[in-house]
């Protein structure tokens, strides 16, 4: 089972936690036990357990002796010694070997109780004839045997019995306080089931809080291995599983697994212990009517196995229809503006609605299912107890079995039959726990397609050898397609971007910009060719080595819940006032930060939903500027900027950059007009690079781009605006 193997990393815990089950297990079987010899010995037997009575009349002493075999004549010899008074009392070797003095002394001994009862018997004149020698041992042992084969098959228990009564009969005799005896031996009884209840309750506690424990830290150690995992996947693991998926792994399937894996430990692992436990005091008890529970066993399994077949199909789509809700709910809300703006509010309600009610649906028809389990199960329990009353009831009527050995077996069965019931009740939760780590194993064993170079053959060092400001970046007839597309976004893409330089990428929409961002970072790898930075692959560098090297700005501008501060420092861990304000003065937001009242330590909410579009991206931007890096990355990220903001933020750039290098992915004209150099896309190839002078004589795609957006003036002009 998926579930049992994330508990490998807590053997001790585990082994432990059984441990203490197991003395748990022996708190609640000892119970019936001591139930039942408080029926039978305390309120039947008077608090009388031994027919080896602790004191015996002289005559009832030397009656028995008569009736014993040679060698339980010399165990009754050592066993007792005479008193001053003239009656004998139990000594420590009859203590020591009570159980097999029981065993002889019952029948002689209730052979002198009830003489009496006996047509033609006179224990005394053939206890003189013994002593005269007219009567043998061996007639004395006839005697008994052929008063033992008249009892027939129950002869041992008939005995046992009598022996007891016999013993009672003698301390009456002699006139011990019975009523005193009898409430010793209760009190006795109910102080050790006091004791053992106690000590199961501190057991249960200690087995709760280790359970509960070792299930936190498997849910902390699930979170902490899908966590890991995912921060290093590519794009195309995120988009095969789904951002929504993702989340539902990371969480409800995290908290199913969490929580089965507490009733595993508390009560999966004590069902078995409990049926074995119980299966041998049962079998102590009354081993004949034992088929009564293997019955039963067997019923519910094959309830269980019907139940789990039909249900666990229906438990794997299940999650999937979480993942589908999730989804559908995540694209309502962070779409929720185009939704109100298109009038489609209906429309929504009518997917959400959708996929609600098939997840509905599906738990209706798991949950029906279960159902039928536990009216089925207290319907075998019932029929349990009532076979084992009738069938005991039997046993009692024959002599064979005592009331207090009936109820301690009924109690033996329901705790067997309950500890598989608890597993039925897990059934419920088990497959689609079960289901569950199967989707987050899916996870944890996808491998990235993005992965670091072994150490012993990484650059890093040479790249991090440098000491230039810039880094030389170079596309060497680089070819791209996505793993699902037969068609390549990019095509022998070739060009180079100098240190202390800025190249500028444009192109119609869908050309292929931002991918060739992407392919810098490694956010893919090159389908063919290569990309270098200072002539180093950089698959043949580690990715963390190789994105310090890099400034990045997305597309999508996204800050992180906390302050103004901790956004622009988010890349530049430890970076002190001075940089962050160097940063947001290069990147245009100084003027707006200065206006709040707590200035950089005004708030940001999650996603930067709190400031508005320019203002976002101008913080993304500083957010890159605050690192070391080399090379600095700027996809399409100027295009929520005025005129005035990115003709200013342009020339900060290219006046204290230094000799950095600058790769500008941009939509408008006037964004690139002062680049270095221009790399011209059209879908997926490179069809012009150059200036922008050479490009509006050289290339006509460069040319109908410009001649679009800008004037003949303008584009004269510098495009000023």
């Amino acid at each position: 089972m998926r579930i049992a193997k994330n508990l490998a990393h807590h053997k001790i815990a585990v082994l432990l936690i059984v441990v203490l089950l197991a003395v748990q297990a022996f708190c609640d079987l000892s119970l019936p036990r001591y139930t039942s010899d408080i029926v039978d010995v305390g309120i039947q037997q008077s608090g009388v357990e031994h027919a080896s009575a602790s004191q015996l009349s002289a005559r009832t002493h030397d009656l028995v002796e008569m009736m014993l075999s040679e060698s339980d004549e010399q165990l009754f010899v050592e066993a007792y010694d005479e008193t001053a008074g003239g009656d004998y009392t139990l000594t420590e070797v009859g203590y020591d070997q009570r159980e097999d003095l029981d065993e002889a002394m019952a029948l002689p001994l209730s052979v002198v109780h009830y003489a009496d009862q006996i047509p033609d018997l006179d224990l005394d004149q053939v206890k003189a004839a013994f002593d005269a020698g007219l009567v043998s041992k061996d007639d004395v042992m006839s005697m008994l045997d052929e008063s033992r084969e008249s009892l027939g098959d129950m002869a041992d228990t008939l005995i046992a019995q009598q022996g007891i009564a016999a013993a009672r009969a003698e301390y009456e005799q002699l006139g011990v306080d019975m009523d005193a005896m009898q409430m010793d031996y209760l009190f006795f009884t109910g102080a050790k089931m006091l004791m053992l209840s106690a000590l199961g309750m501190v057991v249960a506690i200690a087995i709760g809080f280790l359970a509960s424990r070792t299930a936190a830290k498997v849910g902390r150690s699930l979170r902490g291995r899908l966590f890991d995992k995912v921060v290093t996947f590519s794009d195309a693991e995120i988009q095969s599983f789904s951002a929504a998926s993702l989340i539902t792994r990371g969480t409800n399937d995290v908290q199913q697994v969490q929580m089965v894996t507490v009733m595993l430990l508390r009560m999966v692992l004590y069902a078995p212990i409990l049926a074995i436990g119980g299966i041998i005091m049962i079998a102590r008890t009354n081993l004949s009517m034992g088929w009564i529970v293997i019955v039963a066993v067997l019923a519910i399994a094959l309830i269980l196995v019907v139940l789990i077949k039909v249900a666990m199909p229906k438990f794997k789509i299940m999650q999937k229809l979480i993942d589908r809700v999730n989804l559908v709910s995540r694209e309502m809300l962070m779409g929720l503006s185009v939704v109100r703006a298109f009038n489609r509010e209906q429309h929504e309600e009518e997917r959400f609605d959708e996929a609600s009610t098939r997840l509905m649906k599906t738990q209706l028809f798991t949950n029906r299912v279960m159902t039928f389990m536990m009216p089925l199960m207290m319907l075998i329990m019932n029929l349990v107890s009532v076979g084992i009353v009738w069938f005991g009831g039997h046993a009692i009527d024959a002599g064979a079995l005592q009331t207090g050995d009936l109820i301690a077996f009924i109690t033996y069965s329901m705790v067997i039959i309950m500890g598989f019931l608890m597993i039925g009740m897990l059934s419920i939760m088990l497959p689609r726990a079960d289901v569950a780590a199967q989707r987050i194993e899916e996870v944890l064993e996808c491998e990235p397609s993005i992965c670091d170079p072994d150490p012993a053959v990484s650059k890093d060092a040479e790249l991090s050898a440098s000491c230039v400001p810039g880094a030389e970046v170079v596309f060497h007839d680089v070819c791209f397609r996505y793993s699902d597309s037969a068609e390549n976004v990019l095509d022998h893409v070739d060009f180079t971007c100098k240190p202390g330089k800025t190249t500028a990428i444009i192109g119609s929409t869908g050309s292929g910009k931002s991918t060739i961002v992407k392919l810098v970072l490694r956010f893919y790898d090159v389908s063919q060719g290569s990309v270098t930075i200072d002539g180093v692959d950089v698959r043949d560098v580690s990715q963390h080595a190789l994105r310090r090297q890099l400034g990045y700005v997305p597309q999508k501008a996204f800050l992180f819940s906390g302050t103004i501060s901790s956004n622009i420092a988010y890349g530049a861990e430890g970076a002190d006032d001075e940089r962050i304000r160097r940063a947001a003065d290069i990147a245009q937001a100084s003027e707006f930060i200065g206006e709040k009242p707590e200035g950089f330590k005004g708030p940001i909410a999650q996603g930067g939903t709190n400031v508005s579009g320019g203002q976002r991206q101008r913080l993304a931007i500083a957010r890159a500027l605050a690192t070391d890096a080399r090379v600095f990355l700027f996809d399409d990220s100027f295009s929520a900027l005025d005129y005035k903001t990115d003709a200013a933020l342009r020339h900060e750039l290219g006046a204290r950059l230094g000799g950095k290098t600058v790769i500008i992915v941009a939509q408008r004209i006037s964004t690139v007009l002062s680049a270095d150099q221009i790399v011209v896309l059209d879908e997926g190839r490179v069809v012009g690079k150059g200036t922008h002078a050479e490009l509006m004589d050289s290339c006509e795609e460069y040319r109908e781009i410009a001649m679009s957006q800008l004037s003949e003036e303008e584009l004269a002009g510098g495009g000023a605006r």
